[in-house]
C-alpha cells in the first residue's frame, strides 16, 4: 500500500474536522487533529523531588484510596479538593506523601492514556482498510457499469454493501472525534490533580 494512499484514507476519515491547519496526517496510525503525545512526564508536572518512601498501611492504604478517587473522570475535578482536605487533615501535609498521592494517580491515568491511544491507532487502521474497501467498491460498479451487458443484479448488490460501509464509517469518523479529545482530557486532569496537591502541601 503506498503513503499516498494512506494519506487518503486517513484524510477521508477525518472528513469532519479536515478544516484545522494544524492537523499533520504524516502518520496513518494517529488520526486526530491533537498532536500525538507517546508519554507523559510526571516531574514536569510535579514542582517537588519525586521520593521513594515507605508508609503506614493505612497512609498508604488512604493514599491509594485517595489517587483512585482522583483517576475516576466521572468525578470532577471541582470535587476533588474537600476530598485532599480531608486527606491531609488526616495523614498531614507531607510533600513526600502528596507527591506519592500523584505518582500512584499519575500510574493509573498514564496506563488508561496508553490503553485509549493505542485502541485509536487500531480504530485508524480499521477505517483506512474500511477506506479502501469502499473505494474498491467503487471501482467494481463503474467497471460493471461500463460493460456492454452490466450486471445489474451484482450492481445491486455492490450499492447495498456501499451503502453500509459508508454509513458505518462515517459513524466512526464522528466517534473518533470525541475519542481523539480523550488522551487530552486526562493530561489536564493530571496538570489539576498536581496542582492541586502541590497547593496542599502548603509550600
Amino acid at each position: 500500500m503506498s503513503s499516498r494512499a494512506i494519506t487518503g484514507a486517513v484524510l477521508v476519515t477525518l472528513s469532519l474536522a479536515a478544516s484545522a491547519p494544524a492537523a499533520d496526517f504524516s502518520d496513518p496510525t494517529w488520526p486526530c487533529i491533537q498532536r500525538k503525545v507517546e508519554g507523559l512526564s510526571p516531574g514536569i508536572m510535579w514542582p517537588h523531588p519525586i521520593e521513594e518512601r515507605t508508609f503506614a498501611p493505612e497512609t498508604e492504604a488512604a493514599a491509594r484510596d485517595l489517587a483512585g478517587r482522583m483517576a475516576l473522570r466521572r468525578i470532577a475535578v471541582e470535587d476533588l479538593p474537600p476530598m485532599v482536605a480531608e486527606f491531609t487533615e488526616a495523614h498531614g501535609r507531607d510533600p513526600a506523601l502528596l507527591g506519592h498521592v500523584f505518582m500512584l494517580a499519575f500510574d493509573r491515568m498514564s496506563s488508561q492514556r496508553r490503553a485509549i491511544m493505542q485502541g485509536i491507532e487500531d480504530y485508524s487502521l480499521k477505517q483506512i482498510a474500511l477506506s479502501q474497501r469502499i473505494d474498491a467498491t467503487r471501482v467494481e460498479m463503474d467497471r460493471l457499469m461500463v460493460a456492454e451487458q452490466p450486471d445489474y443484479d451484482r450492481v445491486d448488490e455492490l450499492e447495498e454493501q456501499l451503502a453500509w460501509d459508508e454509513r458505518i464509517f462515517t459513524d466512526r469518523t464522528q466517534s473518533l472525534t470525541y475519542v481523539c479529545e480523550t488522551p487530552v482530557i486526562l493530561e489536564k486532569r493530571l496538570y489539576s490533580i498536581a496542582q492541586m496537591l502541590a497547593a496542599a502541601t502548603g509550600g
